[in-house]
């Protein structure tokens, strides 16, 4: 009889987790596909870039304000009922968004799936936590962390031929029949969690999304703005005071919105410390690659994903075998082996140059991916599982909103950093090239005669070989100003590496942890733990 429970509780873990991985997958997938989309979405609505961009901006800001709440309503009605209905209405507004007619009515529907899809990764995690065991934790989500990685593996490629010869608006009709599978699959193998009478924080809701939506805008629009214009420099302010507010208002209520008392748990804590800073090295390759290989080497979007392919695909193979290896050997072995190949492979980049051989490229690329999935899942679960169940939800929501946030903020420093170092290797080339050298009169020379023999005169050019002249300069100064992003993007993994020898001493000390007694669902938990010395033992001297 318990052979058969056994059996049928592992069956319904696994069942379970793949409704979760095919969830996770279709929102994953939508969003990585529409970037590569923005150019044909110009054309066909008539519209501008900046306004598309807010097919992206707006799903980000809206999802990103919800994955506060996401906690707190997974105690108010469910994690099962409120994954489920923020996959179905993601799935249907999917169809929606494929009926656009406009660029305002596809912004909005956009808005309204980020406002479903913000919820399906951080209460998807919360369930595997439930639902697994502590010992088969990081297994099952190296799995789930697959969806996150073969979505963005396979969404520029796919985007690339849907766009070249499909319509566009199987962009978003093709991840319906998954969603659906999901949402059937979901509905009938999960079950329902406990109820818990909890009061919605509406003060630090409106706080969070004050607070986040407006440091999010400001990352997001701080490049093409300006990053001391009025419009940004307001939005930074706006933040600021409205999260210092959040803050107050969280750690003086009961029941909060986002329970900042759980980053007492120092091993949650540094966690999530870590995590932010292998985000921000890990987003510095997902935003400057494609940007060389398409504006450096002049390959299609299709093209830039086939050779971006091998390196999401070894991150997703390594996931789970880094979570299963988690679960044998611990974090410390695994977290630093993946972040020195990736820290290394991040720090080889800066030898990037306008003809590098794309053998070289993809190797290491791959040897990255392979780092990166080696440590991302130990890193995230070592933390996890430090905290009681029953603040899993809030624990969730809180790591997936500062991931969201280190992610933009990633992409504004380096695209910041990018833009300063092209404008520095500009000017240098341009002194190094004075206009009375030889050798800039003969290139000169050689490309005013391409234009004299296409029947040009003989001002224009001139006029127009100085401008090839000034394209191929500031080529050259973007091709290295793109290297030396990837050399400062490599130091926030190489900065993980001692924090994880951390880990070591807190796994010592857990030898001589006390339990916290467990509470009631009506009693706060003191999540934070300490150490009861060993009898006849002195207690360590500080310092």
């Amino acid at each position: 009889m318990s052979a058969s429970n056994n059996t049928e509780s592992a069956s319904y873990k696994w069942l379970a987790l793949l409704a979760i991985v095919m969830g996770t997958f279709v929102a994953v997938l939508n969003n990585s596909i529409i970037n590569i989309a923005l150019p044909k979405l110009v054309t066909v609505f008539g519209s501008t870039t900046e306004t598309i961009q807010w097919v992206l901006t707006g799903y980000m800001l809206s999802s990103a304000v919800v994955i506060p709440m996401s906690g707190t309503l997974s105690d108010i009605f469910g994690t099962k009922r409120l994954f489920i209905l923020s996959l179905a209405v993601f799935t249907v507004i999917s169809t929606f968004c494929g009926f656009a007619w406009s660029d305002s009515s596809m912004i909005f529907f956009r808005i309204i799936q980020g406002l479903s899809g913000g919820f399906i990764m951080p209460v998807g995690m919360s369930i595997i936590y439930m639902i697994m065991p502590r010992e088969q934790i990081g297994m099952a989500l190296g799995l789930w962390g697959i969806a996150a990685m073969v979505a963005p593996a396979v969404g520029p490629t796919l985007s690339g031929y849907i766009i070249e010869y499909l319509n566009w608006r199987f962009l978003f009709f093709m991840g319906i029949p998954v969603g659906v599978l999901a949402v059937v699959m979901g509905s009938i193998i999960l079950k329902e969690t406990p109820i818990k009478k909890v009061k919605f924080d509406f003060l630090g809701a409106i706080l969070s999304i004050i607070g986040f939506a407006s440091l999010l805008l400001a990352l997001t629009k701080g490049a093409s703005e300006g990053w001391t214009s009025l419009y940004v420099v307001s939005l930074i302010f706006i933040s600021i005071f409205s999260l210092i507010l959040l803050v107050y208002v969280e750690l003086t209520i009961e029941q909060p919105l986002i329970d900042f008392r759980i980053l007492k748990n120092g091993t949650y804590s540094l966690s999530l410390l870590i995590v932010s800073f292998i985000t921000m090295g890990m987003f510095g390759g997902i935003f400057m690659m494609p940007l060389y290989m398409q504006n450096i080497q002049g390959l299609s979007a299709m093209q830039t994903g086939i050779l971006l392919m091998p390196q999401s695909i070894a991150m997703a193979v390594m996931m789970p075998i880094g979570g299963k290896l988690f679960d044998k050997f611990g974090v410390v072995p695994l977290g630093i082996i993946g972040l020195t190949l990736a820290g290394i492979t991040s720090y080889e980049l800066q030898h990037l140059a306008q003809d590098t051989p794309h053998r070289w490229i993809d190797t290491i690329l791959t040897i990255r991916g392979v780092g990166m999935g080696m440590c991302m899942t130990p890193l995230s679960t070592v933390g996890m599982n430090a905290i009681p169940r029953h603040l899993v939800s809030q624990a969730s929501s809180l790591s997936n909103l500062i991931r969201s946030v280190m992610g933009s903020f990633a992409i504004a420093i380096l695209t910041a950093l990018m833009t300063n170092r092209q404008n520095f290797h500009a000017v240098r080339i341009s002194e190094n090239v004075p206009s009375t050298s030889d050798v800039a009169n003969q290139v000169l020379a050689a490309l005013s005669g391409v234009y004299t023999q296409s029947g040009i005169d003989a001002t224009s050019s001139v006029i127009g070989a100085s401008s090839i002249l000034g394209g191929m300069i500031q080529k050259e100064a973007l091709t290295r100003g793109i290297a030396d992003t990837f050399f400062i993007s490599a130091f926030p993994i190489l900065l993980s590496i001692p924090l994880v020898l951390f880990f070591l001493k807190k796994k010592k000390a857990s030898i001589e942890l006390k339990p916290t007694p467990s509470a009631s669902d009506n009693k706060p938990m003191d999540v934070t733990m300490k150490a009861t010395p060993t009898p006849n033992v002195p207690a360590p001297v500080k310092g």
